[in-house]
């Protein structure tokens, strides 16, 4: 949230602006006070819109749908300006959480709450057909959670079934994901009430499941998969599923009504404590901080005063930048945008009429809850203002204690790999209980899959429904990870993983919950090609992908082949999974013919041996290069004196060979007796304080919940003595540059450092 500056024009039509709340593509919101002294949300046309003939019709729309709607589970319409030379609405305001950040901050919804978050919006839907409109944006953000029930917002889109003058055939109006099929094909005249039932439908599945019914991705690839497959409902409690497959039935006709809706789910609810305790939470926080907000000035500012005058009929605030009010979420009239979520904030409003009030207890502990805020650290301006660096905790002082579980495999093939990780987890872990620089301390709970994806299964389960866990580092075996990403996005608990890599595929990496912390596979194209062009200079180079990786192999050697470009003759072959060593040697034969300088081989360990050995017996003196895949203590076992020379990328470092580990090589040493931190203790040290350093971002106090964590590890920034971590949505990934060579000497690994960027 953003204060107004004293300068700034303080009054929009009836309304004393406090201060701005967020904005859209074509407005802006901000909280204000009317003359009788409630909170009120306005929102105010940009200058830039305020002149389109176009927009003005659109906006006179959204106010008259608005208007017509009458509804306790409707925010209502206070007042507007829509011939104003510049246009406002202004709706009542309650603070609380959209349904999109209940179910991203505190997990999904139960089943009785879900249950009156249906029968509520199908009343409001029901409201809102009989007024002869379709409101056609119902979706979580657009929905808000109040202690006495939910609140459908928004009105720009809304409009009656007959009514195409503004949204033809061929355009698709609506947020991707909780659209209808009608709506996804671009059909605007078949848009009618059923539409909203769909959407609706869809709303409530992900309530209860925190996950869209027809997937994530491209809004064109939701939209295809809306209008012609299956919604997953996958998580639905079963006394649901029916229902909502008849909401989410193609056919329009074969969908119920909205009162039919809420008849099915529960004629008669109890509203009173409808919301779980952590939602209560999330609404104390926004009460509390709507409080902290600083009376406006009397006085109205004119044109003798320090700022400009206001129009008498409402003028537009300036946009500020900076301030240190505390920041409020909640909803309103959302500011009409391009797109579906186009970052404006929506704010709770309160509803009309008598409305059946929360339970005394319920109030209580929502006071509870908001009190707790404003004692904390001297009121909840500082709270907000100073959660994104807390001070540091003085010795003795009560410090919160969270619980991170480590999932990984311990005792199987890849039992080495686990057990680095658990090291540099119990060391993070360690740094963080025992100094006084982090609020909080940490309980580490260790669970062992032993690299089986039943078994890690079994782990996910526990863990999930384990509420004192607050996110897992791991695991460390792809195939496990792949067995319980659904379980763990169900939890909405974040799997924060340390060595996972290969190259992207929708089981994984479609997930929010998945934070990897290492680049995948595919990215080792920039070591290998900067190898090959500085140092080796290769003119001919042969990249030999290895079927038993999977597409991993294949992908890796074609990027490396673009990035070599046409100045190097580049040869990609796949090498049969199957190849025994007698292939291996007619495999060989073919490169020492081919004339080639260098040669690539993405394999795993026994198979990059074959190859070795093989080149070594066919003459082969090139340049020789593999991956972290090969890098066991096997190799040069296997691969004899013709190990010599190999050089491999890979997305882990050395502690021994950087300055920035030597600290955490030191500790390792005094933790472990003596022993030298190995591969991946350090890059999962760097995991863990990540994972604290979001969990400081939100506060380090109780109110942090599994599904803000989630959240905020999109957000938060961490300086790592490994690598930088901090989520890219260009490139959908935390890390890109944590790439690095290594090189056989004398059966040894020898670390040669940060790989430098490609030279492609």
């Amino acid at each position: 949230m953003q204060p107004l500056l004293p300068s700034d024009p303080s009054r929009v039509g009836p309304h004393r602006l406090l201060c701005r709340l967020g904005a859209g593509g074509m407005g802006v919101v901000y909280l204000g006070r009317t003359s009788g002294g409630a909170l009120a949300a306005v929102k105010v046309v940009r200058a830039a819109h305020a002149g389109d003939a176009a927009f003005r019709a659109r906006f006179r729309r959204e106010v008259r749908a608005a208007d017509r709607v009458r509804s306790p589970w409707v925010a209502p319409l206070l007042g507007a300006g829509t011939e104003e030379r510049t246009p406002w609405l202004a709706t009542a305001y309650v603070p609380g959480p959209s349904v999109a950040e209940a179910v991203e901050s505190c997990g999904p919804l139960p089943r009785a709450s879900a249950a009156v978050l249906g029968v509520r919006l199908a009343e409001a839907l029901d409201a809102v057909h009989a007024a002869g409109l379709v409101h056609r944006d119902v979706k979580p953000g657009n929905v808000l959670l109040a202690l006495d029930g939910p609140r459908l917002i928004d009105f720009g889109i809304a409009r009656e079934p007959a009514d195409t003058a503004l949204t033809g055939t061929g355009t698709v109006v609506g947020s991707p994901g909780f659209l209808s099929p009608e709506q996804a094909r671009g059909t605007g005249a078949e848009i009618g009430p059923p539409s909203d039932v769909f959407s609706l439908g869809c709303l409530l599945a992900f309530a209860v499941t925190g996950n869209r019914p027809f997937g994530d991705g491209s809004p064109a690839a939701v939209l295809v998969r809306t209008a012609y497959e299956e919604p997953d409902l996958t998580g639905v409690p079963a006394s649901l599923v029916e229902l909502l497959r008849a909401c989410l039935d193609k056919d329009p006709e074969g969908r119920p009504d909205a009162a039919e809706v809420g008849a099915a789910l529960d004629g008669t609810p109890r509203t009173a404590d409808w919301v779980p305790e952590a939602v209560v939470r999330l609404i104390a926080q926004r009460s509390a901080a709507a409080l902290a907000i600083p009376a406006a000035q009397p006085t109205e500012l004119d044109a003798a005063g320090s700022g400009p005058r206001a129009p008498a009929s409402g003028g537009t605030a300036p946009e500020v930048s900076g301030g240190t009010a505390p920041e409020v979420s909640g909803t309103g009239s959302r500011v009409p945008g391009p797109g579906p979520e186009d970052g404006a904030v929506t704010l709770t409003a309160a509803g009309s009429g008598p409305l059946p009030g929360p339970s005394r207890r319920h109030l209580l502990r929502w006071a509870s809850a908001a009190a707790a805020l404003a004692a904390a650290g001297g009121g909840t301006a500082w709270w907000v203002r100073e959660r994104r660096n807390p001070p540091a905790t003085s010795p003795g002082a009560r410090r919160e204690r969270f619980t991170v579980a480590l999932h990984a495999d311990l005792s199987g093939d890849r039992g080495t790999l686990g057990r680095a990780q658990e090291r540099g987890t119990r060391i993070a872990v360690d740094e963080i209980n025992s100094g006084t620089s982090w609020s909080f301390q940490l309980d580490l709970l260790v669970r062992d899959d032993g690299g089986e994806p039943d078994r890690a299964r079994a782990v996910a389960a526990e863990l999930a429904a384990d509420d004192r866990v607050l996110a897992v580092l791991g695991p460390s075996d792809d195939d496990c990870a792949a067995a319980v990403v659904d379980r763990y996005q169900q939890a909405l608990l974040a799997m924060v993983s340390v060595s996972l890599g290969r190259s992207p595929a929708r089981t994984l990496h479609t997930h929010r919950v998945f934070v990897a912390t290492r680049p995948v596979d595919d990215a080792l194209a920039a070591p290998l090609t900067a190898h090959l062009s500085r140092t080796v200079r290769t003119r001919h180079t042969v990249l030999l992908a290895d079927a038993a990786q999977g597409d991993a192999g294949w992908s890796m050697c074609r990027g490396t082949a673009r990035a070599l470009g046409e100045r190097v003759r580049t040869e990609v072959r796949t090498v049969a999974a199957d190849t025994d060593a007698r292939g291996f040697a007619a495999l060989a034969e073919r490169v020492v013919d081919s004339g080639a300088d260098a040669v690539v081989f993405v394999g795993g360990t026994e198979r990059t041996a074959h190859l070795a050995r093989a080149l070594g017996s066919g003459g082969f003196t090139g340049a020789r290069l593999g991956t972290h895949h090969a890098m066991a203590p096997a190799f040069p076992e296997l691969a004899g004196q013709d190990a010599q020379g190999w050089v491999f990328a890979t997305p882990f470092l050395d502690p021994l060979g950087e300055d920035s580990t030597a600290a955490f090589t030191a500790a390792h040493r005094e933790r472990f007796d003596g022993a030298d931190p190995p591969w991946y203790a350090a890059e999962a040290y760097d995991a863990a304080l990540f994972l604290a350093q979001a969990v400081t971002d939100l506060g380090g106090g109780a109110g942090v919940e599994r599904g803000g964590l989630v959240r905020q590890l999109r957000e938060s920034r961490y300086e790592g003595i490994t690598k930088s971590l901090g989520y890219d949505a260009g490139v959908a990934a935390y890390n890109t540059d944590g790439l690095y060579l290594f090189a056989m000497d004398r059966g040894a690994f020898v670390y040669r450092g940060r790989a430098v960027g490609s030279a492609g």
